[in-house]
């Protein structure tokens, strides 16, 4: 069987390759089944309150804590100033922190940087755990990066692509469509305290204009990162 992986993976995707198609077409299957997509969102949210969290410490905030629920919402809560320039990023950076990991893992497996892609994942949920404030959180968290760690470890380099492969094009499209399920609810008068809703209450630009930036930053990751994965030379 390794023989197969490493074969396509050898050939993974000179310019038009079906192997990479396909591989997009299980990860677009993956979001858009309801059955594979609830379970798997969890991954979503660790990576969108990971983005709130690193920006609110970048921005000088203190970051208190983050909560992961077994709905697959999330919170993160950090303290300082309630208006200005770091609680505006702070709020905006969740829903692009997915696409913009999935931009990058597809930039590190173009580059050859399977292993590297597992390890920095590693790190980063590390990292994460320490501010998990939750049971479920905990739980997410690491399962999550044991996933990870037995890819990183155990599996050969062909598989290692694949997974990363697989991953990559995962997070570039499960970051598309929470933006289209916070639209939903909005349009049902079911998000009220919404990112965009608070970005809003902020800044006086209406909620719809940072959905569309954030529909805009999730598509422009998927077309650059999916040609970054589509062709991607010889692993």
């Amino acid at each position: 069987m390794d023989e197969i992986v490493r074969s396509w993976t050898s050939e993974l995707l000179d310019s038009g390759n079906a192997v990479a198609m396909v591989v997009g077409l299980i990860a677009l299957g993956l979001v858009w089944s309801r059955g594979t997509w609830l379970p798997l969102r969890n991954v979503v949210t660790i990576a969108h309150e990971g983005g709130h969290a690193v920006v609110a410490l970048l921005s000088g905030r203190t970051l208190n804590g983050i909560r992961l629920h077994s709905d697959t919402s999330g919170l993160t809560v950090s303290t300082g100033r309630s208006t200005g320039p770091g609680m505006v990023f702070t709020l905006l950076a969740g829903y692009p922190a997915v696409s913009l990991l999935g931009l990058g893992g597809a930039w590190l497996v173009s580059a050859d940087g399977a292993q590297i892609m597992l390890w920095v994942c590693i790190g980063l949920l590390a990292v994460m755990l320490l501010a998990i404030r939750n049971v479920y959180g905990v739980l997410s968290v690491v399962v999550t990066g044991a996933v990870v760690f037995v890819v990183s470890w155990f599996a050969t380099p062909a598989w290692q692509a694949l997974c990363c492969v697989l991953f990559s094009w995962f997070l570039l499209f499960g970051g598309i469509r929470p933006v289209a399920e916070l639209s939903r609810k909005r349009s049902r008068g079911r998000a009220a305290n919404s990112d965009a809703d608070q970005l809003a209450r902020l800044t006086g630009v209406p909620a719809g204009v940072w959905l569309a930036l954030w529909f805009l930053v999730g598509f422009a990751a998927l077309v650059v990162g999916g040609r970054w994965l589509v062709l991607i030379p010889q692993i």
